[in-house]
Formats: C-alpha cells, structure tokens, sequence
C-alpha cells in the first residue's frame, strides 16, 4: 500500500510505471547474481533539469539520456529541505519526525541520535549484508559516511572549493555562497575527480554484485565552475525565475521567519546590484558542469560491460530557490526546494517512463532493495516505487512529505501542495493554476475541508529534536520568527 489521499486530489491522473520483474526469463532465480547497483547524489539540485523543464536554458544531457533509459518521477521531494537531514533519511530510510534529525549531524554521530538508529543497517550496509562489496566517493552522508559504512572508500575532499584568493560578489559569514567563473579547468574540481575515481571502480571486476554511490558536490554554493561551462549559458539571454515583492504578504509571520536566510542573498538585493542574471548563470553552469561528470560515470559504465546488470539511481538531496519567493537559499517548505530529480534506471526498469505521482526520497532505500531481489528491510519507512501504478478511473494519489524542523510540513499531492507549521498556521497552494505558489488559499473557508483531510497524511509522531542533531539553524529561525511575531504585534498596537 502506498501513501494515499482521497479525492480531494481527483484529476491528478498518473502514469504507469511498468516496472518489471528482476529475474531473467529462462533462468534460475536462486543461480542469478543479483544486479549491480550504481547510486548518483547531486547536492543542492532543483528541477533546473533538461527533462525536468525547470529552467528552459538548462542544459543537462547526461541526466536526461539516462532518464531515456529508465524512470524519471516528475514529482518527487525531498523529507528535508537541508542537507544533513535529508541523507541520514535516506540512508537510514527513517522519517527526519521518527529520528528526529532535523539539523545537520555529523556522520559518525548518526547511530546515537537516536535509539531507532542504534542497530540500523544504513543503505551501503543492507547491501554489504546481503552480499555486495561496497564502495563509495564524495558527499554521500552529511559529510561522506560513517566509518566503515563502505568496504571501499574514496572518501571526500572537505569543503566546496575550490576557492579563489578572494570572493567575487557576495562575503557574508556562515555561508559559501559566491558565484563566477573559477577555476580554469575541470580537472581542478573534486567532482571531477570522484567521477575519476568511479570510474576506475566500475572498470574492475568484482567476484561479487557491487554497490558503487558517488556523490557529487555541485551545484552547492559557491557557484563556481571553469568557464567552458558559462560559456554554454551567455548571460544576455537567460530567463529569470518568477518573481512578485508582495508574493509573501499572505503567509504567517512563522513562514516569513523560515523564509528569512540571513547569511543568502535576497532577490530584492540580487535585482538591485544587478546580479540575478549573473547567479542565474553560475547556477546553471554548475549544473552543467556536474551533468558532465555524470556523464563521465555513466560512460565508463557502458564501458565496464556492467551496463546491462546494474540498477543505476541518481537523485538531488533537496532543491533550491534561485530568486523565486524573494530568496537564494533551500530552508523551506516550498516547492523550489523540495522537488528533485529522481531517476531510476537498470534490469527491470523500462525505459522512457515519466511518473507524475508524488514520490519521496525516503523510497530510494526499499526500490533499490525491491530491484536488486533482496528481502525487504522492515525498518524501512519509504515504498518500493514498483508500486507506482495507475488506474485511470481511480481517484487515489500519492502524496510526498517533507520536514523543516519540528511539527512543520509540507505535502505534496496531486497538483495540491499544503503547509502546516508548529504554529498551526497553513497554506494550501493548487499548482496547476499558480505553480508559482503566490496564492495562498488557506483562509478561504471553501479549503477547510481539503486541508483538514491532506492534514491527516501528516507524520503521526514528531520525534523531539536529537541531542547530536545541531540546531543553531533552527534556534536563529525560532529567534527570527519570535521577532517577526514581536513586530507585528507592535504593528498592531
């Protein structure tokens, strides 16, 4: 059974996913050696994507030939729009609202943060378990993975460089934010170089199934990458996102305090300076330029031989707003941050499938087991997506839930995306008629009934906040929302 909504959401029709059994025909299932595994993390990714259609400039052609070979899930979301959060959920395939991992967390600091975590087998190590040799490069985890999580590892090079002497345009403390054309070359970049060393993984043989997961670091701030790559998005012609200055005056003073990222860019200050066509176009030729590594991956694995017997999954950690709603920054519950690029591609995947249904990322961990034949891992909060089917006369959809914090949630259902906060306070947005989300149709009273049954899909638990699980994100928004309240209250008087 998949996450389901009534007909509140009738009309929103999905596409079937024909998703084929693992065994080859002819053959023993229990002699088969069960299928490779190849997983692809982007950071900061949104639907700035060629097949996605996020941003009509976007070039992208390694992500979009291997959505040619398999599932592309048009609207799938993250279960935290930050990075820490959203990989400790897919890893372990828990709930941030079960672990309460609602910050950034060390990675060697995951299994204690909470004692659901105590004896999980995170998604590397299922696999181990089950017996594939496991390997992996790059940010995968919050930092790279907790010791010994992979018998095999590259590891990561810390940071986001590289970095020039000085910064180009934007200097604040607590971010890397900063946009331009640096270095010279992609061979200076760490993306570059995990992708070198994936490479070199899927070249050998393996007397076992492997599980190979590179994760790459771009497009995360700063936006840099080598000037081939803005070369291929001239400044002059690049749309800018949607964008209206009253587009917030119908929201709660607690969404305004989340949507207030200090140390980020405003869209008000970028159209000032004159840069947002400038990021805009840093952001994309970062975009470009980690396509082109997953480029170089999937080439050397139609190179191996492997190409035929190993599942290939590539996904964003959360999305991000480049000017829309007035911000440079992920940290919301709006549909820029929490839709991503979903992929899955490999045996028993057809390809050229789009999947319109609303899907999480909490999924990847229980397909990838679904895939592979492996038994099911009943910790797992997240479905197979084999189970993305459609009947066109059935007024059911699924829904995505995403977390920012404690007891504030966003769902994704149908065309539908609704807000709660742990104030109370709602939004309900229907994005076939504004897929901008300027309008907030909470306070009609017509809505009530809509948002009182999506209410009820919402997480039943809300872990308190993990001890190892840093908050000083979310007690500068909780002082930021006090002071937004203070404000208005003033306002009032």
């Amino acid at each position: 059974m998949r996450r389901r909504i009534g007909a509140v959401c009738s009309g929103f029709i999905l596409t079937t996913l024909l998703l084929a059994g693992c065994t080859r025909s002819g053959q023993d299932a229990a002699s088969q050696r069960p299928p490779n595994v190849l997983l692809i993390a982007i950071d900061d990714l949104n639907d700035w994507v060629g097949v996605l259609g996020g941003h009509p400039h976007a070039i992208t052609p390694n992500i979009d030939r291997l959505a040619a070979r398999g599932a592309l899930f048009t609207s799938a979301h993250t279960q935290a729009p930050l990075c820490g959060p959203s990989r400790a959920s897919i890893m372990s395939g828990l709930r941030p609202s079960t672990t309460g991992i609602y910050g950034q967390i060390n990675d060697d600091q995951l299994r204690d943060a909470h004692p659901v975590l105590n004896n999980l087998r995170f998604l590397p190590e299922y696999f181990a378990d089950h017996g594939y040799h496991t390997m992996g490069v790059g940010k995968l985890f919050h930092q790279h993975a907790p010791d010994g999580v992979f018998a095999e590892s590259g590891g990561r090079e810390p940071g986001f460089g590289p970095f020039p002497e000085e910064r180009f345009h934007w200097e604040r403390e607590g971010t890397s934010t900063d946009w331009g054309s640096f270095p010279e070359a992609d061979s200076l970049m760490p993306d570059y170089r995990s992708a070198t060393w994936a490479s070199a993984r899927l070249a050998a043989e393996y007397g076992e199934p492997f599980f190979l997961a590179v994760g790459f670091l771009r497009p995360h701030v700063p936006w840099y990458a080598p000037p081939t790559w803005f070369d291929k998005h001239p400044i002059d012609s690049l749309a800018l996102p949607s964008y209206r200055a009253d587009d917030l005056n119908d929201v709660s003073a607690t969404a305004l305090a989340m949507a207030t990222v200090p140390p980020m860019p405003t869209t008000d200050w970028a159209i000032a300076a004159g840069q947002w066509e400038a990021i805009v176009q840093a952001y994309l030729a970062s975009v470009s330029f980690v396509d082109a590594q997953v480029g170089r991956v999937l080439d050397a694995l139609d190179a191996s031989g492997h190409a035929d017997d190993t599942i290939v999954v590539l996904f964003s950690d959360h999305g991000y707003h480049i000017g829309e709603k007035g911000r440079f920054a992920k940290h919301s519950l709006w549909e820029p941050a929490t839709r991503v690029p979903l992929v899955v591609a490999g045996p028993g995947v057809p390809g050229g499938v789009r999947v319109p249904a609303a899907v999480e990322l909490l999924d990847v961990y229980p397909t990838l087991v679904d895939l592979a034949g492996l038994p099911e891992n009943d910790s797992n909060e997240g479905e197979s997506l084999r189970s993305v089917i459609t009947v066109s006369d059935d007024e059911d959809a699924d829904v995505a839930i995403t977390t920012y914090g404690r007891q504030n949630h966003g769902l994704r259902a149908g065309a539908l995306r609704y807000i709660r906060y742990e104030d109370g306070s709602e939004e309900l947005y229907d994005l076939d008629l504004d897929p901008e989300e300027w309008t907030n149709l909470a306070p009609d009273p017509r809505y009530r009934h809509v948002m009182d049954s999506l209410a009820q899909r919402l997480p039943a638990r809300d872990a308190e906040w993990s001890a190892l699980s840093e908050i000083d994100a979310y007690e500068y928004f909780r002082d930021q929302r006090r002071r937004s309240i203070d404000r208005g209250e003033q306002e009032r008087r």
